[in-house]
């Protein structure tokens, strides 16, 4: 069964899932090869709204807002396809076709304690990721629930060489409540790389953790807080990088072999086994750089 022959709302499922398949990095040219199939440029435009207003959610896509960094996440989206940035105090559409902000409005925020330790840990947690990602780029924001408030931190870095058949994505989360004496933070670390030459591999590794911090005074629990990230990081990537490092060669053939589909065309394993070898050392460069193993799986 091909396209023409879906309904309308099946055939809105069906791109719609696609779109949503789309790498980090590559929405943009899944988009351009639907286009192609699907002669129908209103309903393209349509989806590609609504499935990039989710892929920039779902990869933490950064932005550039008078010289300071924006993640996009669901977490500062305010409706109506609109996120909100802390730092401009400006509310705005995003569109990621055509990599431009749209209809930006001014946004206020209340200025509380809270907001002031956000500004605090946001600047500690700047220093870490300076240090320890090439290019990356991290948010803080604030959420209320049920008269409870949260700081959420956001990191994201990515290396996007479509060029070289390969893209790849870094980024965490952390979630605490701000208590005093003591607060729980709760983790989670994912990283994807895509690599499609010769072969389509799709890597996706991730992981949840769950950390108490003592609440000092705001400094203390902004310097504390980034070293829990810097140290669950750490641990993350060496343990990615050892199983890594355990992949043999002769595991990644029959792997493939199994997994592959029939297409009685003559496979040229050295080459692609070649190729591969090159994921086995996370790290832009080397391994000192501390954190990019989507890049370096596949340099």
């Amino acid at each position: 069964m091909s396209l023409s022959d879906l309904s309308k709302k099946e055939k809105e499922k069906v791109i719609l899932r696609l779109l949503m398949q789309a790498p980090p990095g590559e929405f943009v040219n899944v988009f351009d090869d639907l286009c192609l199939l699907i002669h129908d440029e209103k309903l393209m435009h349509h989806l590609g709204e609504c499935a990039g207003h989710q892929h920039c959610q779902k990869y933490y896509v950064p932005l550039s807002i008078d010289g300071n960094a924006v993640l996009l996440s669901h977490h500062n989206v305010v409706g109506n396809y609109r996120f909100f940035d802390y730092q401009s105090k400006l509310s705005f559409k995003f569109d990621l076709l055509q990599n431009q902000l749209k209809d930006i409005q001014s946004h206020g925020i209340i200025l509380n304690e809270t907001e002031y330790l956000r500004t605090v840990v946001l600047c500690a947690l700047k220093l870490y990721v300076n240090d320890h990602y090439p290019t990356g780029n991290c948010n803080v924001l604030r959420k209320t629930v049920k008269n409870k408030e949260f700081l959420i931190a956001c990191i994201e870095d990515h290396s996007y060489e479509t060029g070289d058949y390969w893209n790849g994505l870094w980024k965490s989360k952390w979630i605490f409540q701000v208590n005093p004496f003591l607060t729980q933070v709760t983790g989670k670390i994912f990283v994807q790389a895509h690599f499609f030459r010769c072969v389509n591999l799709h890597v996706e590794i991730s992981k949840d953790l769950k950390e108490s911090l003592e609440v000092v005074n705001q400094a203390q629990l902004a310097l504390n807080f980034v070293r829990l990230v810097e140290e669950q990081e750490n641990k993350f990537q060496a343990a990615v990088l050892e199983e890594l490092q355990e992949l043999s060669n002769e595991a990644l053939r029959r792997i493939l072999r199994r997994d592959l589909p029939v297409t009685r065309t003559h496979m040229d394993w050295q080459r692609i086994l070649s190729d591969l070898n090159l994921v086995m050392y996370p790290k832009l460069g080397y391994v000192v750089y501390s954190r990019n193993v989507l890049g370096n799986w596949i340099i």
